[in-house]
């Protein structure tokens, strides 16, 4: 299976572990929830998942990875205890509490997450002196004489022996205790992540037109050549950050994260001729709705694959600015349930500005804290903590402010700021209309337009742009999209039953 549908297998069978019935009771018995094993090659996206799941359950995450491990550095040293028996003291060796295990009760006390996923990477490459605990503990989840708490789901991953020569082959015995789950690289169930990840649209248009290079490992005569989903992610990252700051992207560069000389050479190539399209197209002009007439030519005269990166440039340049703008939305709710308990507060008694500029401090420290939680519990996404530490500077900068603040100008202030948001939402739904005329202009109800509306539909800030503020020209051209995945369902329908005749 796919990336994708391991997730979801993930996600049910946590949801399933952790069910319980009237009584309180698990409806599937610890005993017999079989820890998850997930094996696949290298970089598809296996830790990345277990985050996911973690963060859209809202449940605790302990990743830990097995290849450094020991028996003596899993379980712990062990110590001497005296043990009586019949009248006679006796001296025994004893384990102390597992360092993995007890890295899920620091989880539990830091985060107050009660149930959660303990996540254990490489399991088939322990050394051999940890495998009889390994075996034990996949049975009754169970390191020594500790157990893995309640509430806490055990999953597992590794690599194929091709991959890694360090793994060892688990026996059947040890098979029928786990709920194996193969994982294969696939590129479309990638792409849905990547899209949603606003991974950098050079790779998407690259990898739309050359499929086979997402992933691929092999043998040469210099070793290992290898492409793999993580080395893309990983590479639109840090290609981010050297285009903000000016930094070239060479293929130097490229190959340090793309491991195939082949693979990098053609994507540097690519992405130069990217960048000419970015350029030449007026991407910010197309979004403002005044770009030239001869972009539009060019545009229509252009080849498809030069209209795949147009529409690229088109759906990242759009997703990030509707991205900014519900950053800037929940932080102005944020900062809104700020100013409005605040408000309460006065009218229960606290009227001075010197109370006003207090609660603002208080508020702002409550939001900096939730915000640092989330980031060291991995547990809250980027753009909430984005979001939180936002709103903390309004209101912190209320607090700061040399004169008194009452709170009469606390609200001012706050208006002043919605109405910021307001001009932010009124710009984003005309670059969102811009966008749209001038595909149809140039494109008509054609692939690209289809493409693009696809694309932006996997962005996250853009469905809940869409959904809160709304967009007639989206409306209509997903309803275009809808009807071409009917049509495209038909036909395809109707090929299999002639085939079945």
């Amino acid at each position: 299976m796919n990336i994708r549908q391991a997730k979801e297998e993930v996600a049910r069978a946590v949801e399933v572990y952790l069910a319980e019935d009237e009584n309180g009771s698990y409806l599937i018995p610890i005993e017999r929830q079989r820890p998850l094993f997930l094996i696949g090659a290298p970089g598809v996206g296996k830790t990345a998942i277990m985050e996911q799941v973690a963060r859209e359950m809202g449940i605790g995450l302990v990743s830990y990875s097995m290849t450094h491990h020991t028996r003596q550095s899993a379980l712990g040293l062990p110590y001497i205890a005296e043990r009586s028996f019949e009248g006679e003291t006796f001296s025994v060796s004893e384990y102390t509490m597992s360092e993995i295990i007890a890295s899920v009760y620091e989880a539990m006390a830091e985060t107050g997450r009660r149930e959660g996923i303990l996540f254990l990477d490489e399991i088939n490459c322990v050394s051999e002196t940890l495998t009889p605990a390994i075996l034990q503990f996949l049975q009754y989840k169970v390191f020594g004489r500790h157990q893995v708490p309640q509430g806490w789901v055990v999953v597992t991953a590794g690599n194929p022996s091709e991959y890694n020569r360090s793994t060892h082959d688990f026996d059947v015995a040890t098979w029928d205790r786990l709920k194996r789950i193969d994982v294969e690289p696939d590129y479309e169930a990638w792409k849905a992540y990547a899209l949603a990840s606003r991974v950098h649209p050079a790779i998407i248009a690259y990898l739309d037109a050359e499929t086979s290079d997402f992933y691929h490992i092999e043998a040469t005569l210099d070793g290992k050549a290898f492409v793999t989903a993580r080395g893309w992610d990983d590479l639109s990252r840090v290609m981010r950050v050297y285009e903000a700051r000016g930094i070239p992207v060479t293929e130097r560069l490229i190959a340090q994260y793309v491991q195939d000389a082949r693979t990098a050479k053609r994507f540097a190539v690519y992405y130069d001729l990217f960048n000419k399209y970015r350029s030449d197209y007026q991407i910010d002009a197309i979004l403002e709705g005044s770009a030239e007439a001869r972009v539009v030519e060019r545009a229509k005269a252009a080849p498809f694959d030069e209209r795949v990166a147009l529409v690229g440039l088109l759906s990242s340049s759009l997703a990030g600015r509707l991205h900014a703008v519900m950053l800037q939305d929940a932080a102005t709710d944020l900062a809104f349930a700020a100013v409005k308990q605040v408000a309460q507060h006065c009218e229960g008694g606290l009227a001075d500005a010197a109370d006003v500029r207090a609660a603002c401090s208080a508020a702002a420290i409550d939001y900096d804290a939730r915000a640092k939680e989330g980031r060291e519990s991995r547990l809250m996404s980027t753009d909430e903590g984005s979001s939180l530490m936002t709103a903390a500077r309004f209101l912190r900068a209320i607090a700061d402010e040399a004169a008194p603040v009452a709170l009469d100008q606390a609200k001012a202030r706050f208006g002043a700021y919605a109405q910021q948001l307001d001009e932010a939402v009124a710009a984003a739904q005309r670059g969102l209309d811009s966008a749209y005329a001038f595909l149809d202009e140039a494109f008509g109800i054609g692939k690209e337009t289809l493409l693009f509306t696809t694309d932006i539909s996997a962005d996250a800030s853009v469905v809940a742009f869409i959904g809160r503020y709304g967009s007639e020209s989206y409306a209509a051209h997903s309803r275009d999209l809808m009807l071409e995945e009917r049509a495209a369902a038909l036909q395809e329908r109707a090929m299999q039953a002639a085939d079945a005749r």
